[in-house]
């Protein structure tokens, strides 16, 4: 499987203050998406999953998938550095 490294990694601040995160792939989005996001529910958190296993499955760009952890991470309030 193509994990989707992408070439510019986005920083975020977990759920524990003061503590951040680097996601360089589609893979670990998708791993955070689903197991460790702050909130379980949106329709950008929703579309970012489903955008980054249609990655990881070859249907659309890992770069697409990264867009869409950038727009859940804004509709649920994450601070991220997008690098």
């Amino acid at each position: 499987m193509n994990r989707g490294h992408w070439n510019r990694p986005v920083t975020f601040e977990t759920m524990t203050l003061g503590m951040y995160r680097t996601i360089t792939s589609t893979t670990e989005a998708a791993r955070v998406l689903l197991e460790d996001w702050p909130v379980d529910e949106g329709v950008a958190w929703a579309r970012a999953q489903q955008k980054c296993l249609s990655a990881l499955e070859g249907g659309i760009d890992h770069e697409e998938a990264r867009q869409a952890f950038l727009l859940a991470a804004d509709e649920a309030g994450v601070f991220v550095r997008d690098q």
